[in-house]
């Protein structure tokens, strides 16, 4: 159980609007705070949407100018967050809005920084350089998996280095976040998947994390809760509305747990394979979540249990609790269809490297079993005999 006495602070400055057609509030809640020019922030599959379309029209039905930068990678680059600020900065733009996933949200929260006070990207890792001038951002969640639509972190790609680096600061958490889940409906059944299971990923680092607080506690274990019930639906009859809205009610929820406590172990392995490789985040932390859970095991028995109550599993100790938590993620990965890791192309000539690159993680602190870079090449080695 998290340590009720100690001290944390609870900031959540996002506002959340949730419902179906939300998004028709968007010009409404823009020029509420007094801003009349926009950037729209995505990527290349989603420019061309009907739904991103219905989304500019109705900002210029409300008399919101709104110009698009489209060229956002998977796993977003340092290049992508420059090209998108000089662009805020050529238009004029006044405020941001991210549509899509983690990465249209992520670079977006870079720009808001970016834009306004110049420099390079990386520049920002140190939270101490990150003023006061930030554009205001309203996110839109396409994907039920990132819950990046609440968090004030951003993960960016140095694509020099090929490895990732996190922003961090309370001044870029979005301003408003606009949750329909029938946006998620168009995504095909692997990225449903991949993103279920990342989401699942951020509510057990969460609640298993050392920098847990109670409040944090209370969210991650609904989210628990809301995707071991809906995402296996979710990807199996995609048209079943109640459970895009379970899904995304769970990724957002999830969102608001760990940006308020940590993520650990599968996240650093995750982030340093997506780093070098470019590999998808979400299969990333899908195939890895399994076999950190029982790396973490005799470290987090009592938490594992507590998992596997809430999703429906009956035991009788707290050993047999864990391990069936364990056992259900690993059904949950496989019924879905998600890949294994040696179907990832990692070369293992380059698993010090990965092992090195996952020890220096800032969240690597917060896995509840204390790791090294050979604790992380070993977990590589028991990912690749699968």
């Amino acid at each position: 159980m998290t340590d009720l006495l100690r001290s944390f602070d609870y900031v959540f400055p996002t506002e959340i609007c949730y419902g179906e057609n939300i998004v028709a509030e968007l010009p409404h809640r823009i020029k509420r705070d007094g801003i009349s020019s926009v950037l729209l922030i995505t990527d290349p599959g989603l420019k061309d949407m009907p739904f991103t379309r219905k989304i500019l029209d109705v900002l210029k039905t409300g008399g919101v100018r709104c110009a698009v930068y489209g060229g956002v990678e998977a796993n977003p680059k340092d290049h992508n967050v420059q090209s998108a600020a000089a662009l805020a900065r050529e238009k004029g733009a006044e405020a941001l809005i991210a549509l899509g996933g983690g990465s249209p949200m992520d670079c977006a929260k870079a720009v808001a920084i970016l834009a306004p006070q110049g420099g390079e990207v990386r520049d920002y890792e140190d939270s101490s350089r990150i003023g006061e001038k930030i554009l205001p951002l309203y996110t839109v969640p396409t994907t039920a998996g990132t819950g990046s639509e609440v968090t004030f972190s951003a993960v960016i790609t140095d694509s020099r280095a090929k490895f990732k680096f996190t922003v961090k600061s309370p001044r870029i958490a979005p301003r408003a976040a606009f949750i329909d889940p029938q946006l998620s409906v168009s995504m095909p059944s692997a990225l449903t998947a991949a993103t279920g299971m990342d989401a699942l990923t951020h509510a057990i680092e969460a609640f298993t994390a050392r920098n847990a607080n109670p409040l944090s506690d209370a969210a991650a274990l609904h989210a628990v809760d809301l995707i071991n019930s809906f995402l296996v639906r979710a990807v199996k009859t995609p048209e079943d509305m109640e459970a895009r809205a379970g899904m995304m009610l769970g990724s957002l929820i999830a969102g608001i747990a760990f940006s308020h406590s940590d993520v650990a172990s599968v996240h650093c392995l995750a982030e340093a394979l997506g780093g070098m490789y470019d590999s998808p985040h979400g299969v990333c932390n899908a195939v890895a979540l399994p076999v950190v859970m029982e790396y973490n095991l005799e470290y987090a028995l009592d938490l594992y249990a507590r998992i596997a109550r809430v999703m429906g599993i009956a035991f009788e100790s707290s050993e047999e609790g864990a391990r069936r938590a364990v056992e259900r993620v690993k059904f949950l990965a496989v019924e879905v269809g998600l890949p294994r890791f040696s179907e990832l192309g990692i070369r293992e000539s380059d698993f010090p490297v990965l092992a090195e690159k996952s020890a220096q993680n800032g969240s690597n602190r917060d896995n509840p079993r204390p790791m090294k870079s050979e604790d992380y090449l070993e977990l590589l080695k028991i990912l690749q005999r699968g």
